[in-house]
């Protein structure tokens, strides 16, 4: 027997031996493992020789008395399949990081946007709770300006915005087409004259709420034709003043729905005042690789109803 000697590093190759050793002492020999090893008996010899004087061990008895391992043999199978063991759970983990998803999705949503009937957004952070369920979602109510700012500086990985005037830095991708109709409630003096008998001066004339945030240049002009003597910051407020029958405002037709549904409001010539909006989501330029962001972003483009 030569000298016994540490093993200083594990090389691939070492690993190699150690397989091949492991898969002959559970075959029970070297002729009985050439056909699972797919080598030749006299190649499985040499390889088992090399692997002894890397050790510095006699591992097995072979000849006419037939295989059996030594005490040292044994020792290194049970080591050699502890190593082996942990390099599988090893690559089982790494495969899954790149299956699992963990971390964060911080995005930010203009609100209301509940109410639509095409519910990709919904429908997306369904699919990658159920992919990933160590995923953290935040999810902030704010008006576009903010969200575009949020996700220029990194506070949001992706927004939902009306598109308006893009910036530089961020990437929009469409999302859907919204419809926004002009509304009264049932107090108002105009909820129960017909559309034939309602002009353009009676509209310019009733007090109607507007939006205090960017709309694109055809919103714009529908709002310039209205008299404009409350503000409100985002489509709930102005659905709150709506209501109150002293206004009238345009509305998104999903977000009003449930409220014509109930006879609380309704629609004001809706096939001359009505003006349609872009829906995007917006990332930034540029941006560092994020598993989570990027399944979001597929599950949006493949939730396309």
């Amino acid at each position: 027997m030569s000298k016994k000697t540490s093993l200083g590093q594990v090389s691939d190759f070492d690993i190699r031996l150690l397989r091949l050793f492991k898969t002959v002492a559970e075959c029970g020999g070297f002729s009985a493992a050439e056909s699972v090893l797919g080598i030749s008996r006299s190649a499985i010899s040499l390889h088992m020789g090399d692997l002894e004087k890397r050790l510095g061990i006699r591992l097995c008895q072979r000849g006419r008395a037939g295989f059996a391992l030594t005490d040292e043999g044994r020792e290194v199978l049970h080591a050699s399949q502890s190593l082996l063991a942990a390099i599988e759970g090893f690559r089982s983990q790494v495969n899954q990081l790149h299956q699992q998803l963990r971390g964060e999705l911080n995005i930010g949503i203009v609100n209301s946007l509940v109410t639509q009937s095409r519910m990709r957004i919904t429908q997306s952070l369904r699919a990658l709770s159920e992919q990933g369920p160590g995923v953290r979602i935040n999810i902030g109510m704010m008006t576009p300006s903010d969200i575009e700012l949020k996700v220029l500086d990194g506070q949001l990985h992706v927004g939902v915005v009306p598109l308006v005037s893009p910036l530089a830095g961020l990437d929009y991708i469409p999302l859907y087409e919204e419809d926004s109709l002009l509304y009264c409630s049932q107090g108002h003096p105009l909820f129960w004259r017909a559309d034939a008998d309602i002009s353009d001066a009676d509209i310019a004339a009733a007090p109607a709420v507007i939006p205090g945030f960017r709309l694109p240049p055809e919103a714009q002009q529908c709002q310039q034709a209205l008299d404009g003597s409350a503000t409100a910051s985002d489509r709930e407020g102005i659905a709150f003043l709506i209501l109150t029958g002293r206004y009238i405002g345009y509305l998104p037709d999903h977000f009003a729905a449930s409220w014509v549904a109930q006879g609380k409001l309704r629609a004001i010539r809706p096939q001359q005042l009505h003006y349609q909006v872009s829906l995007t989501v917006v990332t930034r330029k540029g941006r560092r690789p994020n598993l989570v962001l990027e399944k979001f972003l597929h599950e949006l483009a493949v939730n396309n109803d």
